[in-house]
């Protein structure tokens, strides 16, 4: 008996033994509750909704269903009508005056946006202007007073770092999530397998579908990032977040704030990574850099001197370790800049500098907004620049007018249209060319819903636009 008295006595020792370091460790772990209290305030709920399109004549149902039951025939006709779709988002406000950060793909082609601010208050907000390729965008509410975050315009984050985000996960209202910087600098191809123009920051932070548009905190209480996306097979948190750097949204925001839009720089080339026998080919002892294998005739890196088989290792005194950063290097650099391009040609290392063009701010404005033909300044009372319709922009329509660009807040910006739609129709009348168009826009009314009929990735939309 003394024995299992003694023996359970040393196990008592050892077992406390062992806990103490780990009690003293946790200790240590970073307090997140003022940080939330804070600046949760700041930090809103996002639901967007698109109308349906108004639908087409119900079919006639064939002659051997007539006799359908109406409860039958009710949801075949139903099938046929138009259905909301909804979208649900996180953001944050970064100026009192009421302009709210998130992502673009929370708000993208919506009809109606309401802003839910902490203390319950609902505000109908205004896009501003939104950015597909670093799926930012900014919303104004008309609000003033209101509590804000800030961007920090160097996140210098490393990876072991504590972050917080606080959001909407699944609708669940203003929760808070922790974890630590996984990785820096990921790339992550686009949905339109485009080149990447966002350095991501990965996070084992718990983000979910809601979250996107929160911010990502540093310990300061600073915003590093925005959450954008999440890899899951499940379609929840596996421990993989991924959000948009900090840096990158003060350069985005505030051209969003400007002009509507975001004007990235462009070289005009294909690139892909090296290997080693590649590398040892072109003089390198070891891969890295940017392998150019194929240059726009037309664009800046071929008027530069940039030939197909030069590897780029450094941008504007940047090292290029990879392809993958040079697409983010380049579109950061503001078009018509003259920077420095070291490359290895023909086993030679030699500097050019080279001249950056301005790419397209979307993948359908490439194909109307070619680069010898400058944007129109001046848009008409729906907000619209529009030019002649030409073959490959068809899309699906006939004849009709190409919009080249869309006034934030204008009419045509809050009936939904786009850069790259093709209008047909507008107030029940054809249009089939720029005179059509400027012809009917003379006669709309004010204050009274006209319906707009356009051709969009080959589908053909009816909304209705006010003058005002």
């Amino acid at each position: 008996m003394h024995k299992l008295i003694a023996s359970w006595a040393s196990l008592v020792a050892v077992v406390t033994i062992s806990v103490l370091p780990f009690s003293s460790r946790a200790a240590e772990l970073p307090d997140f509750t003022q940080l939330i209290e804070q600046h949760a305030p700041a930090v809103v709920k996002i639901t967007a909704v698109s109308k349906g399109e108004i639908a087409q004549a119900p079919q006639q149902l064939p002659p051997n269903m007539e006799g359908l039951p109406d409860i039958f025939r009710e949801l075949l006709e139903r099938r046929q009508m138009p259905r909301d779709r909804g979208s649900l988002g996180s953001g944050f406000i970064i100026s009192s005056d009421g302009y709210v950060l998130t992502n673009d793909h929370v708000v993208t082609n919506m009809d109606t946006i309401t802003v839910i601010l902490n203390d319950q208050r609902e505000f109908t907000a205004t896009l501003i202007g939104s950015d597909e390729r670093s799926d930012l965008a900014l919303l104004k509410v008309d609000a003033k007073g209101l509590p804000t975050l800030s961007l920090a315009k160097d996140e210098t984050l490393k990876v072991g770092q504590w972050v917080v985000a606080i959001g909407s996960p699944f609708g669940l209202d203003y929760s808070a999530s922790a974890g630590i910087v996984s990785a820096i600098g990921r790339s992550i191809p686009s949905a339109h397998s485009e080149s990447n123009y966002v350095p991501f920051i990965q996070t084992d932070v718990a983000i979910n579908p809601g979250n996107s548009g929160g911010p990502l905190f540093n310990m300061n209480g600073e915003v590093v990032g925005i959450n954008s996306q999440i890899y899951s097979p499940s379609g929840g948190s596996v421990g993989l977040s991924f959000a948009i750097p900090s840096s990158l949204a003060v350069d985005v925001v505030a051209q969003l704030k400007e002009k509507g839009r975001v004007d990235r720089g462009w070289l005009g080339v294909m690139i892909q990574d090296v290997d080693k026998d590649l590398a040892s080919s072109l003089g390198m002892d070891k891969p890295m850099g940017a392998l150019i294998n194929e240059v726009d005739s037309e664009g800046p890196a071929a008027k530069s001197g940039l030939k197909a088989g030069d590897l780029i290792i450094k941008f504007n005194g940047n090292a290029v370790h990879n392809s993958s950063d040079l697409p983010s290097l380049v579109g950061r650099t503001a078009p018509k800049s003259k920077v420095p391009v070291v490359i290895m040609r023909k086993g030679k290392e030699q500097t050019i500098n080279v001249t950056v063009g301005i790419l397209p701010v979307s993948p359908a404005e490439a194909a109307v907004r070619p680069a010898s033909v400058p944007l129109q300044n001046s848009a008409d009372v729906l907000g619209l620049v529009v030019s002649p319709l030409e073959q490959s922009q068809r899309g699906g329509a006939e004849a009709g007018v190409v919009v080249r660009d869309v006034k934030p807040g204008s009419p045509a910006a809050e009936a939904g249209l786009q850069v790259g739609d093709v209008i047909t129709q507008l107030a029940f009348s054809e249009i089939k060319s720029t005179d059509d168009y400027a012809r009917i826009i003379k006669t709309l009314p004010k204050n009274e819903p006209k319906a707009i009929r356009f051709y969009r990735q080959n589908r053909p939309v009816f909304r209705s636009v006010i003058v005002k």
